[in-house]
């Protein structure tokens, strides 16, 4: 199975806001707050998934499991629309990643 990559998922990102540009608020530093609040709801509805069913039965059952990688889809999907809002580009988001996974794996 090939990788999905960061590159890819926001290029599908920037489909999908061409496409609703008319209907949804555009992509810029201005409505960044906007898309961080829903992906922090979105978030919240993967929390209420395993809350509610208990972390097995939540990637055990194939229609919970399939639930919750919906809903952690549309959380990709409002993380890469913040990203759009800022920005941020994949090369941006791989250095300061490696740069703190480096830092996190000589803290303890």
């Amino acid at each position: 199975m090939a990788e999905f990559t960061v590159n890819e998922m926001l290029e599908m990102q920037r489909q999908l806001q061409e496409k609703y540009k008319d209907k949804w608020e555009p992509i810029c530093i201005d409505t960044g707050k906007n898309k961080l609040l829903w992906m922090i709801g979105e978030i919240g509805e993967v929390a209420d998934i395993v809350k509610k069913n208990g972390g097995e039965e939540a990637v055990s059952d194939p229609e919970l499991r399939a639930h919750l990688i919906e809903e952690m889809a549309d959380v990709l999907m409002y993380y890469h629309d913040v990203m759009l809002c800022y920005g941020i580009t994949s090369d941006e988001l791989r250095e300061a990643y490696t740069k703190k996974f480096e830092r996190n794996m000589k803290r303890w």
